[in-house]
Formats: structure tokens, C-alpha cells, sequence
């Protein structure tokens, strides 16, 4: 199974270079983060000749997540159980009655002075209790998304400018460390441990691809059952690059 993480960054925006990817037919589950539109407003009809089952968690003009896939879709969860929330940051499934994804699109926090950033320090404790049910389970856990931390600052490409950003902040960078020294893998840099490669560029700058200004947010995580089944993890620029693109690359696993 091929599977690919994309922050969309609007459904409805980037909805062309969206559409190719689901034309390609390459990816067989696609998680989806930041579509902006609500449950009733999401366009089901543009996605039904391309062969994807889709559940969708949406809220207006903020957040909303979703999951394609060409296999059964089921037990879906959509909000974490454990954290009263407004915002649709969370959809849990299981794909092909082989693997539970759960789909993520975590707080931003702005900075670590901004109201919002205890929010996302709330949110992510209440999602390290709730994974931690997961991660000796004989059953193939995925934790895909957006995660809004670069976990080192080899994950930045200038740590400077983000001194004080809730991305960098050492309160969440710490949540984040918990759950890979419970066992959670970081899949991309299981697989490439000394490479230097981002997942988000900014639409500030003359080209920030080009010149490999990026931050590494985007990510994998496996628990121990599913570590030992995927094969490959991969960025995939393309969606970055297309014609009025989002500013995230996709992210991909290649998973038996």
C-alpha cells in the first residue's frame, strides 16, 4: 500500500494539482489536512470517477481533515476521544482491515507567546495519552499529518528566524521526543537519518524550493508493529511545485 500525507492548505484552492494526484492513481490511502470547508460543502463530486472511498472531518474556512483510499474505510473516528475540541484536527480509520490511520492536522500555535500556543501544548499532551494505547499493539498503527513541529533544528532551514516560533518551541519539541522514545517512528528519518530535506516552503521569497528554505513538518509515525512493515518514505515535491500549489510537499510510505 502506498500512502501519501499532503497538507492541501484549502481543498477548494488547490483543487487542480489535487486532482492530478488522484488521476495518477498512484497513492492507494490519502490523507488529507487543512481543507477549509465544512462536512456539506466538500466536493465529493469532483473526487467519485477516481475509484477513492473518502471520509471526510470538515469545518469551515479553517482546519478539516480527510481520508481517500481505493480499500474499505472503517471504525472511523472523527475528533480525538479524549480532548473536548471545536476544530477538526483529528480522523481516525481503519484501511483494508490492515492498518489503523489516524489523520492529523495539529494546532499551529503562532508563537510561543500567542494565547494559541497552550492550546497546542494541550492538545498534543491530550494526543500523547491517547496514542499511548497504540504503540505495543499487535495491530499496524500510522500517525500521518501536519504536525506543525520541526523536531530538531536540522529540520530548519535557518533556526534563527524561527527563534520563538511554536514550531521550534522546546515545550512541544519535547511532547514530540516523548512519543518517539516510547517507540514511535519517525519513518522519513528512520529511513534517512543524516539527510537534510523539508516537507513545507514558504510562498515568501524568490524560490524557496530552489533554495532549499524549508521546514521539515510533516511526518509518519509508526508504532512497533507497523515500523517492521514499511518499506520506504519518501518527499514528494510535486504538489509544491505545481501550478498555484500549496505550500506543503506531500509525504509518502510504501507500506505491505
Amino acid at each position: 500500500m502506498k500512502i501519501l500525507t499532503l497538507n492541501i492548505n484549502s481543498v477548494r484552492a488547490h483543487i487542480e494539482s489535487f486532482l492530478d494526484i488522484l488521476k495518477s492513481g498512484e497513492y492507494d490511502t490519502i490523507l488529507v489536512q487543512e481543507l477549509k470547508v465544512e462536512n456539506a460543502a466538500f466536493p465529493h463530486n469532483l473526487f467519485e470517477e477516481y475509484g477513492y472511498n473518502i471520509r471526510v472531518y470538515g469545518q469551515k474556512s479553517w482546519n478539516g481533515v480527510a481520508t481517500f483510499s481505493k480499500f474499505s474505510i472503517e471504525d472511523v473516528i472523527r475528533g480525538m476521544p479524549n480532548y473536548s475540541d471545536t476544530n477538526a484536527r483529528f480522523l481516525e480509520t481503519v484501511i483494508d482491515g490492515r492498518v489503523r490511520i489516524i489523520n492529523v492536522y495539529m494546532p499551529n500555535g503562532e508563537s510561543e507567546d500567542s494565547p494559541k500556543f497552550q492550546y497546542k501544548l494541550d492538545w498534543m499532551r491530550a494526543f500523547t495519552d491517547y496514542i499511548s494505547q497504540y504503540i505495543d499493539s499487535e495491530e499496524p498503527v500510522i500517525i500521518g499529518g501536519d504536525f506543525n513541529i520541526a523536531i530538531t533544528d536540522k529540520d530548519i532551514w535557518n533556526p534563527k528566524n524561527y527563534i520563538g516560533s511554536s514550531i521550534s518551541a522546546p515545550a512541544a519539541r519535547e511532547i514530540m521526543q516523548k512519543w518517539l522514545d516510547a517507540g514511535w517512528m519517525d519513518a522519513w528519518r528512520a529511513i534517512h537519518p543524516d539527510e537534510i530535506d523539508y516537507t513545507w516552503y514558504g510562498y515568501r521569497g524568490r524560490d524557496t524550493v530552489g533554495n532549499n528554505q524549508g521546514l521539515r513538518l510533516d511526518y509518519f509515525l509508526a508504532n512497533r508493529t507497523a515500523a517492521k512493515k514499511i518499506k520506504t518514505c519518501e518527499i514528494d515535491k510535486s504538489p509544491r511545485i505545481a501550478n498555484k500549489p500549496t505550500d506543503h510537499c506531500g509525504l509518502m510510505i510504501k507500506f505491505d
